[in-house]
């Protein structure tokens, strides 16, 4: 069986300016970025569906990307992958003083168990103190400073609406937050009947952020569930156009009733799988 150090060493052949890759070779840090991204959301996708038979696979293009980035920095002399390892090693071990309160990795586990409300309020002081040390300037630092802007739309505004909750800027239930959307949608609705593109943009932002805030309260992660929810119109459209394949019907002759009726056909039948949405 391969090891590590066997795609360590892959790596490093395809990347060989004379005897590699071609496409390997003129690939840069920002040229592989869409790959990770698309490769994380496979290893998502499969946990989903509970695809256990290719997770391992999945797992292991994830991986890919990882040492791909290594051996990007080992050839200017930046670090290597066994640096990455240190350092997310330290950095766990730094962030979990409830389980290595001496710093230890390998010290006996006799520790007392700490409470999960204990642990997180741990965990957000020990980051606190990680944004100060990166900062240049630790008077301008913000709570924000470290919540990636590449992330997805909707993790994003979680993660800053989470940031935010920290320090008491948040609603205090979900029912607000609700009349808070309701109050977001009216705003979208004079938007339009004013014809106002511009605020339309706008205010369809203000909506989905404040829908962010209504999943976050109510505990569902909001890029989760659209997933979900994308999965289930792509089931059901499909049931739709398997439906009219069955009766030669063409779906450009069918009228939005005819479809919509499909439509309802297909949640009917979902109601007898457990499994879907």
């Amino acid at each position: 069986m391969y090891t590590l150090d066997d795609l360590l060493n892959l790596m490093a052949r395809l990347r060989d300016p004379q005897y590699g890759c071609p496409w390997d070779i003129k690939q840069t840090y920002a040229t592989i970025v869409p790959y990770t991204l698309e490769e994380a959301y496979e290893v998502a996708d499969a946990i989903e569906r509970s695809d256990f038979e290719h997770l391992q696979g999945e797992l292991g293009d994830l991986l890919f990307q990882v040492v791909y980035y290594s051996q990007l920095a080992r050839e200017e002399g930046r670090f290597e992958f066994a640096g990455v390892i240190d350092s997310i090693t330290r950095k766990l071990i730094r962030r979990h003083p409830h389980v290595f309160p001496t710093g230890d990795l390998y010290a006996p586990l006799d520790v007392p168990r700490l409470s999960e409300e204990q642990v997180k309020v741990r965990w957000d002081e020990i980051k606190a103190e990680e944004r100060a040390e990166k900062s240049t300037a630790p008077e301008q630092l913000s709570l924000l400073d470290d919540v990636p802007v590449a992330l997805p739309a909707l993790s994003r505004a979680a993660k800053l609406q989470k940031r935010a909750a920290q320090v008491g800027f948040d609603w205090p239930a979900a029912l607000p937050v609700l009349d808070k959307v309701r109050e977001e949608l009216d705003e979208v609705l004079e938007a339009m009947a004013d014809n106002d593109s511009v605020a339309i943009h706008d205010e369809i932002g203000d909506l989905l952020f404040s829908v962010v805030n209504l999943a976050r309260h109510l505990k569902v992660d909001p890029e989760t569930a659209l997933r979900g929810a994308n999965a289930k119109f792509d089931r059901r459209f499909r049931f739709i156009e398997q439906a009219l394949r069955d009766t030669l019907r063409p779906i450009e002759n069918c009228t939005l009733e005819d479809l919509d009726a499909l439509w309802g056909e297909a949640k009917r039948q979902e109601k007898n799988l457990p499994s879907c949405g």
